[in-house]
């Protein structure tokens, strides 16, 4: 199949940007991604109790090596995925994302050792880094620059909504009916629906990419991929500002996905109650996506970005600093809050950065370094846990999101209008 580009105007015959236009294809991928997230919602409450208490492990930076090989699986996947989006489409990387995750509710469910455990979650990391990258970039291709914002939310909306939703249904099966195999069940019927939707449903978008491409305002120019990894890592001051600011965010993330369970645990909290913070934080930064995405189309990207990382921050503070239930609600609301209004501005203002001929690459490398904050955020906090306690590890990690932060207001320039 003759890829689809500007020069060849009969392959974008019929076809038009926006969603009012696409609003079919949008739902099916808007649906796909809901079960891309609850793929990882299968770990956020189960699996580093499965650590400490079935497999008796006491380091906490051991107990979050599962994240650790996620995140670096990721980062990596999302670094090459969006140049073999431009090389081969969009759909065959989805169809194989769902490929690599067959698997990994099986080993998580039933492995015999806690090295089947960090191995599933390397598929997961690949799976992850095709599955999610393209949901977002199809998103994005089918509705067109004037509604970036509206688009990501509403993917990131779906993804982590059903991520907390699963993340608290495992958490009351796995105190009905143990940590595993149970919990592990909804894995499998979430990769065989996303996988058959993907194959038998779910069309490509690079027909949308180049009516875009053949309607912009500035020419393509040839452009390498380490030239794109240089702009959007530290070329460009609007990437640059993005790519830390996600870093930090799944820095944290990372950190609260390995650590709050065991902190939570050592208080006393049941597995259940345990599910119901872990829910919160993603359900809360899902939902409100929806509505964030759109105001930074009205408002502007920098704004959201900047207060996000400092609620955040004031959650993870607050998180630290209690010790009752109630106030770890509340930070987990807080949470949700803070990175419901950075998540999509941050990926908004990537592509707004960066041209369509290689924008795909562009949200690959940024996708890259956000999602290398699963890794260094784990392991790191792991290391300050068995050091210092698990409340210096959370207190620590805000500090670093609040000067994030500021680096956002010094550094990034708002979009012209």
């Amino acid at each position: 199949m003759t890829k689809p580009t500007a020069a060849n105007p009969e392959a974008t015959a019929g076809v038009r940007l926006g969603l009012a236009e696409n609003w079919r294809q949008f739902a099916l991928l808007v649906v796909v991604n809901a079960f891309v997230g609850g793929m990882v919602g299968l770990e956020r409450t189960v699996v580093p109790l499965i650590g400490s208490e079935e497999f008796r492990i006491a380091s906490t930076t051991l107990v979050t090596a599962f994240i650790v090989s996620f995140g670096v699986v990721k980062a990596c996947t999302n670094l090459v995925s969006g140049h073999f989006a431009e090389v081969y489409g969009r759909k065959p990387l989805l169809v194989a994302g769902w490929v690599v995750a067959l698997p990994v509710p099986f080993m998580i469910g039933w492995g015999p050792g806690w090295g089947w455990i960090v191995a599933a979650n390397a598929l997961l990391g690949v799976s992850q880094g095709l599955a999610w990258s393209m949901t977002v970039i199809m998103k994005i291709d089918l509705v067109g620059p004037k509604s970036r914002g509206l688009a990501v939310g509403l993917n990131e909306c779906a993804g982590y909504v059903t991520l907390g939703l699963t993340a608290l249904a495992t958490g009351f099966i796995a105190e009905r009916y143990g940590l595993r195999p149970a919990p592990f069940y909804l894995g499998v019927a979430y990769a065989i629906l996303g996988l058959g939707l993907s194959v038998f449903v779910v069309r490509d978008t690079l027909r949308h990419v180049a009516l875009e491409t053949a309607g912009h305002a500035v020419a393509a120019e040839p452009v390498r991929f380490w030239e794109v990894f240089r702009r959007t890592s530290f070329g460009d001051r609007n990437l640059f500002a993005a790519s830390q600011a996600g870093l930090v965010n799944n820095l944290n993330d990372g950190m609260s996905w390995g650590l709050f369970p065991l902190f939570f645990a050592g208080f006393g909290l049941t597995v259940g109650r345990i599910g119901v913070l872990k829910a919160v934080y993603p359900i809360v930064w899902g939902a409100l996506q929806a509505v964030t995405g759109p105001l930074s189309d009205r408002w502007g990207r920098k704004g959201l970005i900047v207060a996000g990382m400092w609620v955040q921050a004031s959650g993870l503070f607050l998180t630290a600093a209690t010790r009752q239930f109630g106030g770890w609600l509340a930070a987990s609301v807080l949470l949700g809050l803070g990175t419901a209004m950075v998540y999509p501005a941050l990926i908004a203002s990537v592509s707004d950065a960066s041209h369509p001929s290689w924008r795909a690459r562009s949200l690959s490398v940024y996708r890259f370094w956000r999602d290398m904050g699963y890794a260094i955020g784990a392991l790191a906090a792991g290391i300050v846990a068995d050091l210092f306690g698990a409340s210096w590890a959370i207190g620590a990690v805000g500090v670093l999101t609040a000067l994030s932060g500021a680096v956002v207001a010094a550094v990034m320039r708002e979009r012209a209008s």
